[in-house]
C-alpha cells in the first residue's frame, strides 16, 4: 500500500499547488495581487511557501500575508509595525497588522518570464552536390538546447527536471535501426511532445494528450526504440504536473541518458525576486553523444573559453570533421556505454524482427 499513498499525497499535493495557482490567476485583472519573500534564505523566491496571493483587508487595501505580523498598540492608542515604522498597519479582522513584503499588481507589473531557449538543431540533413557530398557545414554529434524547470512558481511548485528513468533507448544495435533512425530521436521526442502539449492545451484529457503525442513519437522513431507505455504515464504525470513541452521534452532525454546539464539561472522574476529557476541543458540524439561529447571538447582548442556555453545560453554544436579526427579516443572513458551495449545485445538476441514489427503494429493499432 506504500506506493499508492505515496503516489495518492504526491498527487494530492500537486492538485492543491494547481488550485492556489489558480486562485491567482482567477482574480480579475486589476485586482491580480501577489507576493513573494525568501524565506529560506537562498537569495531566491521558488521555494513552496515563498509566493502567495495577497490578501484584501477591510479598507480594501492589499496585504502580503508571509512574515505578516500584528501590530503594537501604543499608548496613545495608535498601532505601530514591530517590524519597522516604514511598514503599515493595516486594519483586518484579528486586529491591524503588518507586512515587510510588497504586493505587486500583475496587471501592472507582470511576472517576467525568459523565453524558453528556441534551438532547432542542426537539420538532419541538407543540401548536396551531384555527386551526394554535403554543401553546407557538417557537425558530428550535434546537440540542441533546451530547458527545465525544478519546482516553483510557474511549475505550480512540481519538478520538471525529475528523472523518470530511460524511456528512449539509444537506437544503436537494434535489427531494425539505422543511422536515419538515431538521428531522429531528438526529434522525434520534440515532435511527440509538442503533439501531447498542444492536444493538452486543447482541452483533451492527460490520457488522450498523451496517446496522441506516443502517435507521433513513433512516425520518427523507430517503435522498439522507446517504451511506449512508460513514455505515455511520463506525459500524463508531467502534463498533470504544470510542465511545458521542453519540460517534458527534456524530462525524457535526460531520464535516458542523453542530455548533460549546463547550469541553473532565473527564469521567472517579480520585482527583480527570482520565483522560478530553470536548468539549462544540451540534449543530444544518442547517449553515446553525449558522452564523446562531454569527454571530447576538452581535447579541444576550439571550445576554450567556450565550454558549454551558459545556462540560458547552452553552446551544443556538434564536432567538425576536423575536430572529430583530432580526438583521442583512448583517453575517454567509454565504460558507461560499453556496459549498455553488453545489456542490449542480451536482449536483442531474444526479440528477432518479427517480435518487432508485431510491437509496431500494436502500437498504431493495427
Amino acid at each position: 500500500m506504500r506506493p499508492f499513498i505515496s503516489s495518492l499525497s504526491h498527487f494530492l499535493f500537486a492538485a492543491l499547488a494547481l488550485l492556489a495557482f489558480a486562485a491567482i490567476s482567477s482574480v480579475p485583472a486589476q485586482a491580480q495581487q501577489l507576493c513573494a519573500a525568501d524565506l529560506d534564505g537562498n537569495g531566491d523566491a521558488d521555494g513552496p511557501g515563498e509566493t502567495a496571493a495577497c490578501e484584501i483587508t477591510s479598507l480594501g487595501q492589499y496585504q502580503c500575508p508571509l512574515q505578516k505580523v500584528s501590530c503594537v498598540q501604543e499608548q496613545d492608542g495608535a498601532f505601530s509595525c514591530p517590524l519597522g515604522t516604514q511598514f503599515a498597519c493595516l486594519p483586518q479582522d484579528g486586529g491591524p497588522a503588518c507586512s515587510p513584503n510588497v504586493c505587486t499588481d500583475l496587471a501592472v507589473t507582470p511576472i517576467e518570464d525568459e523565453p524558453p531557449p528556441d534551438d532547432p538543431g542542426v537539420p538532419a540533413d541538407g543540401a548536396v552536390d551531384a555527386d551526394g557530398a554535403c554543401l553546407g557545414n557538417i557537425e558530428i554529434f550535434s546537440g540542441r538546447a533546451a530547458r527545465c524547470r525544478p519546482a516553483g512558481l510557474r511549475t505550480t511548485f512540481s519538478n520538471c527536471c525529475k528523472d523518470k528513468g530511460k524511456i528512449v533507448k539509444d537506437g544503436m544495435g537494434g535489427s531494425v535501426s539505422s543511422i536515419g533512425t538515431k538521428i531522429a530521436v531528438a526529434k522525434g521526442v520534440f515532435t511527440g511532445m509538442k503533439a501531447a502539449y498542444g492536444a493538452f492545451r486543447a482541452g483533451a484529457t492527460a490520457g488522450q494528450a498523451a496517446s496522441a503525442g506516443a502517435n507521433a513519437i513513433i512516425v520518427g522513431i523507430d517503435p522498439t526504440s522507446i517504451a511506449i507505455s512508460l513514455a505515455i504515464n511520463f506525459m500524463m504525470d508531467f502534463l498533470l504536473s504544470g510542465c511545458d513541452q521542453q519540460d517534458m521534452e527534456v524530462g525524457m532525454l535526460r531520464g535516458s541518458g542523453m542530455c548533460h546539464e549546463v547550469g541553473s539561472y532565473c527564469s521567472s522574476k517579480i520585482l527583480g525576486i527570482c520565483v522560478q529557476k530553470a536548468r539549462g541543458h544540451c540534449c543530444f540524439n544518442t547517449k553515446l553523444g553525449r558522452i564523446i561529447q562531454e569527454q571530447g571538447r576538452p581535447q579541444l582548442k576550439s571550445f576554450n573559453g567556450l565550454g558549454w556555453g551558459t545556462p540560458k545560453q547552452p553552446y551544443c554544436r556538434g564536432f567538425t570533421p576536423e575536430e572529430f579526427q583530432a580526438l583521442d579516443f583512448s583517453k575517454m572513458d567509454l565504460s558507461e556505454y560499453y556496459s549498455e551495449i553488453e545489456a542490449r545485445a542480451q536482449a536483442d538476441i531474444q526479440v528477432d524482427m518479427k517480435d518487432k514489427i508485431d510491437a509496431y503494429m500494436q502500437v498504431i493499432g493495427k
